[in-house]
């Protein structure tokens, strides 16, 4: 169990290290993600966010019913995303207001600005 622990973490720093020296990623460590099945439904549709690219919430709320049949709002999206335990691998940084704005982003707005500028996210 403790070989098993000790790869899972040399995997998150190399796919960290990675993601740092703004590079696409290498593909992503096994997560064992844990919340509600909405919350787990909702980082599954994160990690489909292609990087350098951006989505809204409205969209996130919209494919979430295309894809599990089952209505939702833009605002339990995001409380979703709020609630996201490893919040750059699982990429909720790439969520923008309905307008592009940069919206919350519980490592702070600034953090989401430049997690999306080193991804070159808009050019």
């Amino acid at each position: 169990m403790r070989q098993r622990r000790a790869g899972a973490l040399l995997a998150a720093c190399a796919w960290l290290d990675s993601y740092f020296a703004a590079v696409p990623p290498l593909p992503l460590p096994a997560l064992h993600l844990m919340g509600t099945p909405f919350q787990r439904r909702v980082w599954r549709l994160l990690l489909e966010i292609p990087y350098g690219r951006t989505t809204t919430y409205g969209a996130l709320a919209r494919e979430y019913e295309r894809r599990f049949g089952s209505r939702t709002s833009a605002r339990a999206v995001g409380g979703a995303i709020g609630r996201n335990p490893i919040s750059i691998i699982v990429p909720c940084h790439r969520v923008l207001g309905t307008d592009g704005s940069i919206a919350g982003y519980a490592g702070g707005v600034k953090r989401k600005r430049a997690l999306l500028a080193l991804e070159g996210a808009g050019r």
